[in-house]
């Protein structure tokens, strides 16, 4: 079986599934570039990213630069003499000195069905959109955000119940096999590179921790879509009595009234258009329970008016 000479470039634990495929596909990866370690967690401990602390664990040399901005990084890049860089989430911008280094350039896995969601946040702006299906696109980089010809596109469906955790997982997976099928196709000459078209273009912005805070005014089906989408960061809440209660999952229901009035005792909220039923919910330094048990604890009496982040409520 053919195998390439690669260096791979990712960060997050989205990435770490095609970077195993990779090896395990037989290919040489002889270099991987992750974002630098960083504070995380509690006692905010210097942390390698989860593709670094993989490919160490592989044996694989890390590099990780701050920038490409300095003549040495890109030399020492140019000097892998590699036939292909693969790029996920890697969190840096390549110059072009990098992205034609290798013989046959940088292609990148990105978790949406391109032009659709370019940019930082696609799985999250997907669900916010109510989209029905989104994906991985192996895309031929340049020095665009995510504008480059397409390789291959593989579809998952987005249901009623998906939410961004769910979802992540599902497309780091499907984007392990599809570069492994796009370098399939590659080594055989099976692939023609697709120019992007200029309809359906939309930019996935990076998510906002205040985007969290949940705006009453919207119908009921947006609301639910976000509570999804925002799940597992940064969640989604209202505050009451200087509290931000978090509402991790939730059902659209039938109900009216003025937007944030809770309406029933299982704590039924009215929306612009109407209602959601919060199904699990947490306190600030609490477990998340199912809302049965979180009400039998904090009470949210009938006619309370939640705030929204417009200041409206009480």
């Amino acid at each position: 079986m053919a195998t390439m000479r690669l260096v791979f470039m990712g960060t997050p634990e989205i990435a770490v599934p095609a970077l195993a495929a990779l090896i395990e596909g037989g290919h040489d990866v002889v270099c991987v570039y992750s974002q630098p370690p960083r504070p995380s967690g509690r006692g905010h401990r210097v942390t390698p990213s989860s593709v670094h602390k993989f490919a160490e664990g592989c044996g694989i040399p890390v590099r990780t630069p701050v920038t490409f901005k300095k003549t040495e990084t890109v030399s020492d890049f140019v000097a892998l003499n590699a036939d292909l860089a693969i790029v996920m989430a890697y969190g840096l911008i390549l110059p072009k000195a990098v992205l034609e280094a290798p013989r046959l350039g940088c292609i990148n896995i990105h978790v949406s069905l391109l032009p659709r969601w370019r940019g930082a946040a696609p799985i999250q702006r997907a669900i916010l959109a109510g989209d029905d299906e989104t994906g991985v696109t192996i895309m031929q980089m340049d020095e665009g955000l995510d504008t480059g010809p397409i390789l291959r596109q593989d579809r998952v469906p987005i249901g009623p119940e998906t939410t961004t955790e769910g979802l992540h997982d599902e497309l780091a997976q499907v984007g392990a096999t599809s570069v492994c099928c796009a370098l399939t196709d590659l080594l055989s000459g099976n692939i023609e590179p697709k120019i992007q078209p200029e309809d359906g273009v939309n930019y996935a912005a990076k998510i906002t921790r205040e985007e969290g805070f949940l705006d009453w005014h919207q119908p009921a089906i947006e609301v639910e879509r976000k509570i999804r989408a925002l799940n597992p960061w940064p969640g989604t809440w209202f505050e009451r009595d200087g509290d931000r209660i978090r509402i991790l999952s939730a059902e659209c229901v039938e109900g009216n009234g003025d937007a944030g009035t809770v309406l029933t005792q299982n704590a039924v909220i009215a929306c612009g258009e109407g209602a959601i039923r919060p199904l699990v919910m947490q306190r600030p330094g609490k477990s998340a329970t199912d809302a049965e048990a979180f009400l039998r604890g904090y009470d949210l009496p009938v006619g309370t008016v939640l705030q929204s982040p417009q200041g409206d409520g009480s």
